[in-house]
């Protein structure tokens, strides 16, 4: 059985706070329970969260502008940003907290001075953002450190990836690579999941998943079902927070559900194979059907075609089997709509 390694991003959701961050935490790496089968599924493998250097975000005049959002945590885009950000201290907070939970800490840096935080702890992966796969000197500045990296593609073509490749290839193989669609939220239309099956075929070197926009379950779920490795979603402890990402993040039900389907999904797939499986052996003899007496047959009588047809339970012969009914004699009376066993012809 497949297993897909699912992280969840609390990105900005934790609102400048490293307590609701740690209750994020805590949400995802709650056990899934599901109650029909009586299975105990694994949560979420890891976290993520993002830090920023400010002077290496935006332009000045950029970063100074009034910023009137109904979720603005200041009063210009600047402040808003420098309220929802988080120290190195805080960052090493969060991921001491994480490990307690036994889940991986995946770290989104965005600028060469963020990797500051890497002399207080390392995460288990480095993430490059989409928005800069075409930032080569913060790919290799990340690819230098040896810890292995993902790549997410919402923002640019193929030739980025491969260039963003052959960066890090410099220094190791320890690469993911993401299908992404930086539209927040992202519309189905413009998903394009089959891109997961491009990038497995033609990227199979690096493990593939699916960096997930979209409102809802259905996309990553599906993803899996394409082959999907990694599953990143954004998660929260409640949707209807202040923050622009919380709305286009799961709840706690939602993560509950996104994990449970994952987890029941990679059951499924089974093998690339069709064969007769054993827990189906009951139903199979409940429902299938048998050669029956389409009439009361006599003892002595001669069992022609128009003398038999098939009704369940599926305990006798097999239309295939007809002939080693066709042409036989009767024993003992067949009533009419009963199943003609062996014993019942000779």
């Amino acid at each position: 059985m497949k297993h897909t390694y699912i992280i969840g991003e609390i990105g900005q959701n934790h609102n400048g706070s490293v307590d609701i961050a740690k209750l994020i935490v805590d949400l995802v790496a709650r056990p899934i329970r599901e109650e029909t089968f009586g299975i105990d599924l694994k949560p979420m493998d890891a976290v993520k969260l993002t830090k920023r250097d400010l002077a290496c975000e935006l332009t000045s005049t950029k970063m100074n502008e009034i910023y009137a959002s109904p979720h603005a945590f200041g009063k210009t885009y600047g402040e808003h940003r420098a309220f929802l950000e988080l120290s190195d201290e805080m960052h090493h907070e969060v991921y001491r907290h994480v490990k307690t939970k036994g889940l991986d800490f995946v770290e989104t840096l965005c600028a060469v001075n963020c990797l500051s935080l890497l002399k207080l702890f390392t995460p288990d992966y480095l993430k490059v953002a989409s928005r800069d796969l075409t930032n080569l000197p913060l790919i290799n500045a990340l690819a230098e450190t040896k810890i292995p990296i993902i790549l997410s593609t919402g923002m640019t073509g193929e030739k980025e990836l491969d260039d963003a490749l052959d960066v890090v290839t410099r220094y190791h193989s320890n690469i993911s690579i993401l299908h992404c669609v930086s539209e927040y939220p992202t519309h189905p239309d413009n998903l394009n999941l089959r891109t997961i099956s491009y990038l497995k075929r033609n990227y199979g070197n690096y493990r593939i998943g699916f960096s997930d926009h979209t409102i809802g379950i259905s996309a990553p779920i599906a993803a899996v079902a394409l082959g999907a490795e990694i599953i990143e979603k954004h998660v929260t402890i409640d949707r209807r927070m202040k923050g622009t990402d919380q709305i286009g993040s799961l709840g706690p039900d939602g993560v509950n559900r996104m994990i449970r389907d994952i987890r029941l999904a990679e059951r499924g797939l089974g093998e690339e194979i069709i064969t007769e499986k054993e827990n189906i052996k009951v139903t199979k003899i409940k429902l299938e059907r048998s050669i029956a007496s389409l009439r009361e047959l006599k003892s002595g009588e001669i069992i022609t075609e128009n003398d038999i047809h098939m009704l369940s339970p599926g305990d006798g012969f097999k239309w295939s089997q007809k002939d080693k009914v066709i042409g036989r004699k009767v024993k003992k009376t067949i009533p009419k709509n009963e199943i003609i066993y062996p014993d019942f012809i000779e």
